[in-house]
């Protein structure tokens, strides 16, 4: 059993992602029902879920965050954003955060 002091890894993730977690054992697992508390369509909070399993499989493989495609995703979840803009902002970000792919590098975390 673990250390009564070590904290659990779902303390990690922020007070909105907590209440959903909540939310939705309080509906017994119903997306439908979790969709119609929260006032948005089914696949809107399917693509919720998804991205608070994302992040929950993160904390627990111990990966770091990539903070722009969490936030572009929760602006295309809101309907802020399309995706093709979505996935250009995003391949910019990379080619301007990431050396050249003919330059040699040993674990860049660009390499895909």
């Amino acid at each position: 059993m673990a250390d009564q002091t070590t904290r659990h890894l779902l303390h990690q993730l922020d007070e909105d992602d907590l209440n959903m977690v909540t939310s939705f054992i309080l509906v017994s697992g119903s997306i439908k029902d979790l969709a119609t508390q929260y006032g948005v369509s089914y696949p809107t909070m399917r693509q919720r879920l998804d991205r608070l399993i994302e992040r929950v499989r993160r904390l627990v493989d111990g990966t770091e965050a990539d903070p722009l495609s969490d936030y572009l995703a929760d602006l295309l979840t809101r309907g802020h954003l399309a995706p093709d803009v979505a996935r250009r902002i995003r391949e910019l970000h990379r080619a301007a955060a990431c050396p050249p792919k003919d330059v040699p590098t040993d674990g860049d975390p660009c390499d895909d």
